[in-house]
C-alpha cells in the first residue's frame, strides 16, 4: 500500500522536473542543426567585432606604436578633452551632420519612390530592365564613381561644363567650389545607392496581400488612392526600420566616398569625422586622438539609434525591438 501511494508522487515529481527545464535547453535539443549553423556567424561576430574592442583602450592612452597597448602610458580623458577643445573638430562634426542630414532628406525617399513606381509598371520586360539599370551603379566602387563624376564635372572639358559653355555660361569648378561640393556628394550617393535600396521596398510591396488591391479596385479606387491607402501603409514598418538604421549611421557621412572626392580646397565643407580620423591617425600618426574621435562617433551613433527606436515606438507604434 505504501509503495502504491508513493508511486504517483514520484511520477509527479518527474513531471515537475521536466516543466522546470530551461526553455533554451529545450530549443537546443529540438533544433540542434540550427544552433550548429549559428556557430560560424557567432564566431565571426566575436572575432572581428568584439575582440577588436580591446583596442579602444588606445583612446585613453598616449599610444606608442612601438611600445604597444600594454606598454603605452595611461592618460585617462586627456584625448577627449583635446577633442572637446578642438575648434577643428567642431567644424568636422558640423560638416558630418549637414551631409548626413542632406542625405537623409534627399536620398532616403528616393528608393521608396523607385519601388512604388516600379510596382505600378505592368510591362514586366520594361520593369526588369529599368530595375536592373538603376541598381547596377551600386556594384561600382567609389573609386570608379568618383572618377566618373570628376570627369563629368571637370573644368572646362567636363560634359556638364561643355553644356553650360554651349548655352553661353561660364565653366564652374564643381569639385573645387565649396558651395557645390556637398551637393555633388549627395547627388553621387543617390545615383549610386538609391536603385539598390529600392530592392528592400520592392520585396516589402510583394508581401502585401493582393486581395486588398482587388477590393480597392472593385470599390473604384484608382492607382493614386491605392498607393496612398494600401502601398504606403504596407511599407510603413519597413520605412521605420530603414529610418532607424539610417539614423544610427548619421555620423557616418560616407568616408570612402568623400575621401575619393574631396581635396584641401574643400576641407572646410567636406571634411567629415571619418576622413578626419584618417588624416589624424594615418597622416599625423596620432592614433590615440583618432581612436577617441572614432569612439565618440560610435557612442553618439548608438544613442541616436536607441533614441530613434524609442521615438518611433512612442509616436507610430513601430520599432525594431
Amino acid at each position: 500500500m505504501k509503495a502504491a501511494a508513493t508511486a504517483p508522487a514520484r511520477r509527479t515529481d518527474t513531471k515537475i522536473g521536466k516543466r522546470q527545464q530551461p526553455k533554451c535547453l529545450k530549443c537546443l535539443k529540438r533544433y540542434p542543426d540550427l544552433y550548429l549553423m549559428m556557430i560560424p556567424g557567432l564566431a565571426f561576430l566575436i572575432l572581428f567585432k568584439y575582440v577588436p574592442m580591446y583596442g579602444l583602450t588606445i583612446a585613453f592612452q598616449d599610444f606608442n606604436i612601438f611600445a604597444g597597448i600594454t606598454g603605452s602610458p595611461w592618460v585617462g580623458w586627456a584625448n577627449f578633452e583635446k577633442l572637446i577643445g578642438s575648434s577643428e573638430f567642431y567644424q568636422v562634426f558640423t560638416n558630418t551632420l549637414l551631409i548626413s542630414v542632406y542625405k537623409l532628406i534627399f536620398q532616403f525617399p528616393v528608393p521608396i519612390l523607385f519601388a512604388v513606381l516600379l510596382n505600378e509598371m505592368k510591362n514586366m520586360l520594361a520593369k526588369r530592365t529599368i530595375q536592373t539599370v538603376i541598381y547596377l551603379p551600386h556594384f561600382l566602387s567609389w573609386v570608379v564613381v568618383s572618377g566618373l563624376f570628376t570627369s563629368i564635372l571637370s573644368t572646362p572639358s567636363g560634359l556638364l561644363n561643355q553644356i553650360i559653355t554651349a548655352l553661353g555660361g561660364e565653366p564652374i569648378a564643381f569639385m573645387m567650389e565649396k558651395s557645390f561640393f556637398r551637393s555633388v556628394v549627395v547627388t553621387s550617393t543617390i545615383w549610386k545607392d538609391a536603385g539598390y535600396g529600392a530592392i528592400v521596398y520592392i520585396a516589402a510591396i510583394t508581401g502585401i496581400d493582393q486581395e486588398i488591391y482587388e477590393a480597392a479596385r472593385v470599390d473604384g479606387a484608382g492607382r493614386i488612392r491605392q498607393i496612398i491607402h494600401i502601398t504606403i501603409p504596407g511599407l510603413s514598418s519597413t520605412i521605420v526600420l530603414m529610418f532607424i538604421l539610417r539614423l544610427g549611421q548619421i555620423l557616418n557621412a560616407g568616408t570612402e566616398q568623400i575621401l575619393m572626392m574631396y581635396n584641401p580646397v574643400v576641407y572646410e565643407v567636406g571634411d567629415v569625422i571619418g576622413t578626419y580620423v584618417y588624416r589624424m591617425g594615418i597622416g599625423k600618426m596620432d592614433y590615440s586622438f583618432s581612436t577617441a574621435v572614432g569612439l565618440f562617433e560610435s557612442v553618439v551613433g548608438f544613442l541616436l539609434l536607441m533614441s530613434g527606436n524609442f521615438l518611433c515606438r512612442k509616436l507610430v507604434n513601430r520599432s525594431i525591438w
